[in-house]
Order: C-alpha cells, then sequence, then structure tokens
C-alpha cells in the first residue's frame, strides 16, 4: 500500500514538473525574441551569447517535460529538472545581489512576467528539492 502510494504521488509530481517545464519551454518559443530581451536584462553573459543561451535553456526544457513523463527517462530528467532550478536560482541571487531590477523573472519567456524578488530564488530551491525527490523516488529502469 504504501509503496503504491509513494509511485501514484512520483508520477503525480513527475507529470507536474513535466506540465511546469513544457508551459515554461512553449512560452519561450513562442516569443524567443522576446525571452531573449528578458535573458539580456539579467546581463549574466555578454550579448552575443544571450540567443543561443535562450535556445538552449528554451529546448532543455522542452526535453525536460518530455523526459519527465517518460518512465525510463523521468530519474536523469528529473536531475537535469532540478540542476536546472538550481542554475536559474543562482542566476537570481547573482543579479539580486549586483542590484538590477527586473520586471520579469522570465520563467515563462515574456507571458505571466512577474517581478524578481528575494523570494524567487527561494522558489527555485523548492523546486529543485521536488525535482531531487522525484528523482529519488523514481524506480530505475531496467
Amino acid at each position: 500500500m504504501r509503496r503504491a502510494l509513494t509511485t501514484a504521488l512520483v508520477i503525480g509530481f513527475a507529470w507536474a514538473l513535466a506540465l511546469l517545464h513544457g508551459a515554461a519551454a512553449l512560452g519561450k518559443a513562442l516569443d524567443l525574441r522576446g525571452f531573449v530581451a528578458v535573458a539580456d536584462a539579467y546581463r549574466l553573459v555578454p550579448p552575443f551569447l544571450t540567443m543561443p543561451g535562450a535556445l538552449s535553456l528554451t529546448l532543455a526544457e522542452a526535453g525536460i517535460a518530455l523526459g519527465l513523463v517518460l518512465p525510463r527517462f523521468r530519474r536523469p530528467a528529473a536531475i537535469a529538472a532540478g540542476a536546472l532550478a538550481l542554475t536559474y536560482g543562482a542566476a537570481l541571487i547573482a543579479t539580486l545581489l549586483r542590484g538590477i531590477p527586473l520586471e520579469n523573472c522570465g520563467c515563462f519567456g515574456v507571458f505571466l512576467a512577474r517581478p524578481l524578488t528575494v523570494w524567487s530564488p527561494v522558489e527555485d530551491l523548492v523546486l529543485a528539492a521536488l525535482c531531487f525527490a522525484v528523482a529519488r523516488l523514481s524506480p530505475v529502469p531496467a
């Protein structure tokens, strides 16, 4: 009974994470130029690297979303999602420490814009913990 409940929770959280990452990838892909402008506002990389970086992030999130719904790839996708959340959290902290005000964190590209706050990195840390929990509790594929 307990194992069945754990499995159901892991699958449910994996699908929720897949939906989140899929929505994030879609939001970025629908207006990639807009997302590039949002990403450029972070001032983390030279401007000529912003477009390739934005495209890479968009494709990574799409791949993570797909991997999370496929049992064979769930564990590595969850680990990748956790690592990406930690990377996003580090970028948010660096931006906050440099005092750069952002009207849009860029989580969903130009859509559902939310300003960067001190709570933004905390959200990414919680997300990373959930991703790593899904990875830890997912069965190892045969």
